[in-house]
C-alpha cells in the first residue's frame, strides 16, 4: 500500500542557463544553453516523493499568468493532487533564474511571486496523510500552520530549512524532522538540536548524516556519479527521505535510499525532469548490492 504525504510549499517555473561558467559579480559570460523546467522546492519534493511511490497532496499557489501552467505541467502529467493549488488574481507565478557551470554546479535566484500568498489558512486543506513536508520559500506563518496541522492529524512533520531564514524556536523544537545542508546547519547552530526530534545533514559528496540531540545515529557516503546537474538535488533526497521514513525504514536505510534518489537526480538536467522513478533507485541500490 502507498504512503501517502502533504507537501505545503512553493511553486515555480525554472528558467535554466547552462554549460557556460558562473558569472563573478558585474561579469558577463555567454555560450549558455537555454531551458525552462518546472520548479520551486515545494513542487519539487512533492513529484519526487510521487516518483517514489507516494500518493501526494500538494498545496500552493501560482499567478493566473501564462507560466502557471507550465509550471504546474509535471505535477498534473505525475498525478499529484493539486486541488489545494490556489490561482491568484493579478500575481505572477514564481520564477527561478539558474545558472548551470560545466561542472553541473549552479547559481539560483528566485522571484517568489504567487508563493508569497501561501498563508496560514491554506495548511488547513491538507488531508489525513502520514507526513507532511514543508520547506521555507513560503511564509512563515504558513509553515507554522502546516506543522499545527500535521500535530492535529498525527502525522510526522519535517521541515526542510531551505533557504535559511529565521523561524520560531517552537518550530525547530517541535519537529519531528529537520533536513539541512551545511550552510543552513551554520546557520541554525545548536537551536536545530534543541527538540527531541531527528536532525538530517546533508553533506554535498560527503554523504548525509542523521542525528538525535547532537548524537549520531547514521551516515551514509556519497555515491559516485557523473554529474550533470545538482539543481533540485537536495529536494528530491527531502522527497526520497519522506517516503523512505514513512515506509518506516531504518535510518541508515532511509538515508541510503535517499541518497541513491538524489544521486540519479544530478546525472540528468533540471530538477523536474531529472526526479527518478522508484524503479530506478531499487535498481541503484541493487546493483551496488544494497
Amino acid at each position: 500500500m502507498s504512503v501517502s504525504i502533504g507537501v505545503l510549499g512553493s511553486i515555480n517555473l525554472d528558467l535554466v542557463a547552462s554549460g557556460a561558467p558562473l558569472p563573478k559579480a558585474g561579469e558577463t559570460v555567454t555560450g549558455a544553453r537555454f531551458a525552462q523546467h518546472p520548479g520551486g522546492k515545494g513542487a519539487n519534493q512533492a513529484l519526487a516523493a510521487r516518483r517514489l511511490g507516494a500518493e501526494v497532496q500538494m498545496i500552493g499557489c501560482v499567478g493566473d499568468d501564462a507560466l502557471a501552467e507550465s509550471a504546474m505541467r509535471l505535477l498534473r502529467e505525475d498525478g499529484v493532487d493539486v486541488s489545494g493549488v490556489m490561482s491568484e488574481i493579478g500575481t505572477a507565478t514564481g520564477v527561478a533564474l539558474i545558472a548551470v557551470s560545466p561542472e553541473g554546479e549552479n547559481q539560483i535566484t528566485v522571484a517568489s511571486g504567487a508563493n508569497e500568498r501561501v498563508g496560514a489558512a491554506d495548511a488547513a486543506g491538507l488531508e489525513e496523510c502520514q507526513t507532511v513536508l514543508c520547506q521555507l520559500e513560503v511564509p512563515i506563518p504558513a509553515v507554522e500552520a502546516c506543522l499545527q496541522r500535521a500535530q492535529a492529524l498525527g502525522a510526522r512533520f519535517i521541515a526542510n530549512l531551505a533557504p535559511a531564514k529565521p523561524v520560531p524556536e517552537a518550530l525547530l523544537a517541535s519537529a519531528d524532522v529537520l533536513i539541512v545542508n551545511e550552510i543552513e546547519a551554520d546557520y541554525y547552530g545548536q537551536a536545530l538540536h534543541q527538540g527531541s526530534g531527528l536532525v538530517v545533514l546533508t553533506l554535498g559528496r560527503e554523504g548525509a548524516v542523521l542525528l538525535k540531540s547532537g548524537e549520531e545515529l547514521a551516515r551514509v557516503p556519497a555515491f559516485e556519479v557523473q554529474v550533470v546537474d545538482t539543481t533540485g538535488a537536495g529536494d528530491t533526497f527531502c522527497g526520497a527521505l519522506a517516503v523512505a521514513l514513512s515506509e518506516n525504514m531504518s535510518p541508515e536505510a532511509a538515508l541510503r535510499f535517499a541518497s541513491a534518489a538524489a544521486a540519479l537526480a544530478v546525472t540528468k538536467p533540471g530538477a523536474q525532469p531529472s526526479l527518478p522513478t522508484r524503479a530506478k533507485v531499487d535498481a541503484f541500490l541493487a546493483d551496488r548490492g544494497l
